[in-house]
């Protein structure tokens, strides 16, 4: 509907109708609607949605597949043993490790980064083995022992693996640094236990791995620092398993040698 405003002298413009547009009939005579087009498919548009959503069948879909959601509204108990502490816990089966910890636990130590287990900041320990936490169920390692940050130091006593960052300047922000630090205490158990990797030379030599820069360099590369502190963090994975820090790192991290990344 089309709308013009004609000017009276002394009184303010007053809205006039146009008429309403026109149809041929069967007889060719001009026919005239009540309403336009685009009012009639609106208004058409409109019963129909009414007429789905107050269906008593749409309704009832709707309730029968929430009745037969068995993650609807359900808890499960889980028991877990974390840093050392026995939890005994009631929690939805769709709550991640991560969000565990960090929401009901309150163990913000460890970090929410990608959420898509691509930057390694969530890397806790359990069973002494590192994995992402944002990617695992809390229920699939029900009585498990899990270990986070807030787990390595003994009281005021460091562990050597957090100090080795602070000696060596292994972190600048600090958001990825907790979840380095717990693949570097992976790192150095995996190497002792003789686990190779993809850069190891001889995979058929038993015993303990050599953590040459090349080896550390490739089992941290599942952890990203997007400060660029890769050079400092090989140094202290080297103080950690008894090598002192090379020159070529520490010439890197001055220079700052994008080369030097995982």
């Amino acid at each position: 509907m089309q709308i013009e405003h004609r000017k009276k002298r002394g009184k303010p413009a007053e809205p006039v109708k146009t008429p309403r547009e026109s149809m041929s009939c069967a007889h060719g005579s001009q026919c005239g609607w009540p309403v336009s087009r685009r009012d009639f498919v609106a208004g058409v548009g409109a019963v129909a949605v009414g007429a789905a959503m107050g269906s008593p069948a749409w309704a009832a879909s709707a309730v029968d597949s929430q009745a037969t959601d068995p993650s609807a509204g359900s808890e499960v108990p889980l028991s877990l043993t974390v840093n050392g502490e026995q939890k005994q816990l009631s929690i939805d089966p769709r709550t991640s490790l991560l969000d565990l910890l960090r929401e009901d636990l309150k163990l913000t130590g460890t970090k929410k980064g990608c959420d898509h287990g691509q930057c390694g900041a969530c890397t806790v320990l359990v069973n002494d083995r590192r994995i992402n936490s944002c990617l695992t169920l809390a229920v699939s390692i029900d009585g498990d022992n899990v270990t986070t940050i807030e787990g390595l130091a003994k009281g005021d006593e460091l562990h050597a693996v957090q100090q080795a960052f602070i000696d060596n300047d292994g972190f600048q922000c600090g958001y990825c640094t907790p979840g380095q630090i717990i693949s570097v205490v992976a790192l150095i158990s995996e190497a002792k236990s003789g686990a190779a990797s993809i850069v190891t030379r001889d995979l058929r030599q038993a015993g303990p791995v050599e953590l040459t820069d090349d080896e550390i360099r490739e089992r941290m590369s599942g952890n990203i620092c997007r400060c660029g502190a890769y050079p400092g963090i090989v140094a202290a994975v080297r103080q950690v398993s008894g090598k002192s820090p090379t020159q070529t790192a520490f010439e890197d991290r001055v220079r700052g040698d994008s080369s030097a990344a995982f």
